[in-house]
């Protein structure tokens, strides 16, 4: 697994976003998915942080995935098609994900505005 590019990012990435899934982290500038309208409402903060959480472990659990099908070797002719499936197993799901989040921070503050 650590022979992977982009393993230990991810897997640092999974273990970062379990306390926003479990809901521990209290409304902060460093540590979450932080807008104006997350910041300003724990009834916000939470929900959309626990989304947040789950996007990110999808997209750990999807670039898991793809390092299985397709393990990348450093002293393979082709490495850079490999590389560019691990990097997009890992990227989108990660920003499809955290655009939901940002899409369900809108929907949550407009419906306890």
């Amino acid at each position: 697994m650590f022979t992977q590019p982009f393993a230990i990012p991810a897997l640092l990435f999974f273990i970062v976003a379990l306390p926003l899934i479990i809901g521990v982290i209290p409304r902060n500038r460093l540590y979450g998915f932080r807008t104006r309208k997350t910041l300003s409402d724990d009834a916000v903060w939470y929900p959309v942080n626990r989304a947040a959480g789950i996007a990110i472990v999808i997209a750990s659990a999807v670039y898991f995935a793809a390092t299985v099908m397709w393990p990348y070797n450093r002293a393979a002719a082709d490495n850079f098609s490999v590389w560019l499936r691990h990097l997009a197993a890992f990227a989108v799901p990660l920003i499809v994900g955290l655009s939901v989040a940002g899409w369900y921070s809108k929907s949550l503050s407009d419906s306890v505005d």
